[in-house]
């Protein structure tokens, strides 16, 4: 018994250490806090009070759909950040629209999963994002006026921006995406104040680069690993952390034969200068599109006795992972859905591969399938239960291998995937301990998930599904405790935030934004 509290009073030291930044009413940030938690202290709304939670508001866009952001809240307004360079200012107590503003894309302009956009990010007077052409972009936060504009890369090569941006003191990150269309990633930083790069961090290494060596021939110089879901920042090591993509072509692994670093890894940069740190590479040489940017979410665990710095990760490959984040070493990797490419992980961190899993001309049935154990989701920890919330799909494909020349700004993939016949994709939201990567809990879904995650101190989880409904569960044991059918499907993050006394909850599904409260 003594030792039990003791392990407990160990964790919530822990917890309450490295959470210990400001988690008020507001939403400002992607993921709530700069550690990627999305973890609300609010408690108004809870497991007793929450079957009766009621529909406050609904902002209609006018857009069929797509809309994928994490909405900011703060000073009593709500900012949504909408695809096709969409956005919008609304009274975050009534949904009245306060502004309006777009600039239109280019005509032409190829992008691999929609004109997407996943949110906002906040300095002073400054909203940021990114426009889908490869633009970052300054909006003043009263009127939408742009206030500057930079151009991150050229769209016409296959660039395309998607994510929403990290602020980092005084400096403003963003990924990029294209992995698709034969681009080289990286993650730029930016003056708050004046648009100019700061520095650059290419996520493909190149001539002079460390690295080098993992890619044959000129093949880094289409080698892809994307950044296109934001990072986190620990401010007491003030580095960053960011998840990065598949290499292409996706599943022609030999043209770019090597481990082809810095693909499917999390690089831990200086926040200040961009210089690496540290990396870790989830899946060497990487066949089956299996992109690491899944959140690297940072939290102190106790692990074997001690406090440890970790950075945690539901890998798309089917594993997760619990990483030092001082050093990158692998403390915990368990799968967590069906595996079928490798049989564990070894003590040097590299998996176990099982042989004749690669993609070939005839196809080979591989789980997890196209889009991984876990995609790009949206994922969350809880202060309260040291449970990590995420969505799992639970399929399978089979991969085929092809050949394709590379054409700049074009698709560039060199493969094809196809399901088995009465072969459905499920899915289900898990609750894992992070100390040990054992899943606690399962809450089954019809299909594989399509939205993100919210954990509450009220004892909550709440996520949506792509039939429409809004779902509130309870964190420690994932029963139902109430659900909403939005009238469209929810392919984005809940957030919770609190205005004149009032806890809400808000979420996009279809083409609009909902609120709820209780009476």
């Amino acid at each position: 018994m003594k030792r039990a509290g003791t392990a407990w009073l160990l964790a919530w030291a822990l917890v309450a250490g490295v959470g210990a930044q400001s988690n008020s009413g507001t939403w400002r940030t992607y993921g709530q806090n700069s550690l990627g938690w999305r973890y609300s202290e609010l408690t108004e709304i809870d497991t007793r009070s929450v079957a009766r939670l009621a529909p406050r508001w609904i902002f209609q866009t006018g857009m069929a759909g797509g809309i994928q952001t994490t909405p900011l809240v703060f000073d009593g307004l709500m900012f949504i950040a909408g695809p096709s360079n969409h956005s919008w200012a609304v009274d975050a107590v009534t949904g009245r629209a306060i502004w309006h503003v777009r600039k239109s894309p280019p005509p032409k302009i190829n992008f691999c999963c929609g004109p997407v956009n996943r949110g906002f990010a906040v300095h002073g007077d400054k909203l940021f994002r990114v426009y889908i052409e490869g633009k970052l972009v300054a909006l003043d936060v009263k009127s939408g006026s742009t206030l500057w504009e930079t151009t991150l890369a050229d769209y016409k090569q296959g660039y395309t921006a998607t994510g929403a941006p990290l602020v980092v003191k005084n400096l403003v990150l963003t990924g990029i995406a294209g992995a698709e269309f034969g681009t080289r990633g990286f993650i730029d930083a930016y003056d708050v104040e004046t648009g100019k790069r700061v520095w650059r961090f290419y996520t493909v290494a190149g001539e002079g680069d460390p690295g080098r060596e993992t890619w044959a021939g000129d093949s880094w110089k289409s080698g892809g690993a994307s950044t296109w879901i934001t990072g986190t920042y620990d401010p007491d090591l003030n580095l960053v952390f960011w998840g990065t993509g598949n290499p292409g072509p996706d599943m022609d692994g030999e043209v770019r034969l090597g481990d082809n670093l810095y693909s499917t890894s999390v690089v831990a940069l200086d926040a200040d200068t961009g210089k690496l740190k540290w990396h870790y590479q989830f899946t060497p040489h990487d066949v089956h599109d299996w992109d690491a940017i899944g959140d690297p979410v940072i939290v102190d665990l106790p692990l074997d006795g001690r406090s440890v710095k970790a950075v945690i990760q539901a890998n798309r490959n089917g594993f997760f992972y619990t990483l030092d984040r001082t050093t990158g070493k692998v403390l915990r990797a368990k799968p967590y859905t069906k595996v079928t490419w490798a049989d564990g992980i070894g003590p040097d961190g590299r998996p176990h591969l099982i042989p004749d899993q690669d993609p070939t001309t005839e196809g080979k049935f591989t789980c997890p399938g196209l889009g991984g154990g876990h995609n790009w989701q949206a994922t969350a920890y809880s202060r309260q239960t040291g449970l990590y919330y995420f969505g799992s799909s639970e399929n399978c494909h089979l991969f085929y291998k092809t050949t394709q020349a590379l054409t700049a700004g074009q698709w560039y993939q060199a493969s094809t995937v196809e399901g088995r016949p009465n072969e459905h994709g499920s899915g289900a939201i898990l609750a894992v301990d992070p100390t040990t990567g054992d899943t606690k809990w399962r809450f089954d879904l019809v299909s594989t998930p399509s939205a993100g995650m919210l954990a509450t101190a009220g004892g909550l989880v709440f996520t949506g599904d792509a039939q429409g409904y809004l779902i509130a569960l309870d964190a420690r044991t994932g029963k139902v405790l109430w659900k909403f059918q939005t009238g469209g499907s929810v392919s984005a993050p809940p957030i919770s935030y609190a205005l004149n006394g009032k806890q809400y909850i808000a979420v996009a599904a279809g083409g609009s934004m909902l609120a709820f409260a209780l009476p």
